[in-house]
């Protein structure tokens, strides 16, 4: 463990009062110790559930079942938890075996998503919903620009679909082009076709977000061409 876990500590504002919990949740089965994170990683995933969908409930109060869920959906994830551990350095703390180290483990967006989910699950048997809660939120407040139905209720690719079949009678093709780096860090280059025509490519960390990125941009061209 590179820091200090009162560092960590005050990142959350939060002060465990049994010390084995956070040790516990920063540890990776890798470790190879007689415990590991992966139960207090699935307390973690259902108490954060339930937090962002209580959140989403209260803020979003027009909002029916199905987009509330996909709301949802664009921040309980492993993107959206990998990146509110990188916001707190979450990967300068785990306990990590030396290969898993020497494998780019600390950079791992599984790993650090796990690890956050863990931490999560320790406070919450600690100190109970209500503090847990405000920390998650507290965290998915600041590291996110905006908190909005636009900005989180974007699946472009359903958009592109329905403007591709409405225009051409067709749905778009999405081909990956090609993939670079690590397994840790890979990065995928993804076109979106239609008719056979490339109109438009992107790259992101998956291919989903690839999709994503690569139809947005085709939406913008077809919407402009009208």
């Amino acid at each position: 463990m590179n820091k200090n876990i009162k560092t960590l500590e005050e990142q959350l504002n939060y002060k465990f009062e049994d010390k084995s919990l956070i040790i516990e949740a920063l540890t990776h089965k890798s470790y190879k110790q007689p415990y590991d994170n992966e139960r207090l990683e699935f307390l973690g995933d259902a108490v954060l559930d339930l937090i962002v969908g209580e959140y989403l409930f209260v803020k979003f109060r027009k909002s029916d079942e199905g987009k509330l869920s996909k709301i949802r959906a664009s921040l309980v994830n492993e993107t959206g938890f990998d990146k509110l551990a990188r916001a707190l350095n979450l990967g300068d703390y785990i306990l990590l075996s030396n290969a898993e180290e020497n494998n780019g483990g600390r950079e791992k967006s599984s790993l650090l998503s796990n690890a956050f989910e863990a931490v999560m699950g320790a406070i919450y048997l600690e100190a109970g919903l209500d503090v847990v809660s405000k920390i998650a939120i507290d965290l998915i407040e600041s590291n996110h620009d905006e908190i909005s139905l636009d900005s989180l209720f974007r699946d472009f690719k359903t958009t592109l679909q329905e403007l591709t079949q409405a225009r051409f009678g067709i749905t778009p093709e999405y081909r990956v082009l090609s993939s670079r780096g690590p397994d840790h860090l890979k990065e995928f280059e993804v076109g979106v076709f239609i008719e056979g025509k490339e109109y438009a490519r992107a790259i992101g960390k998956s291919k989903k977000i690839a999709q994503q990125e690569s139809a947005e941009v085709a939406v913008k061209i077809l919407k402009g061409e009208q």
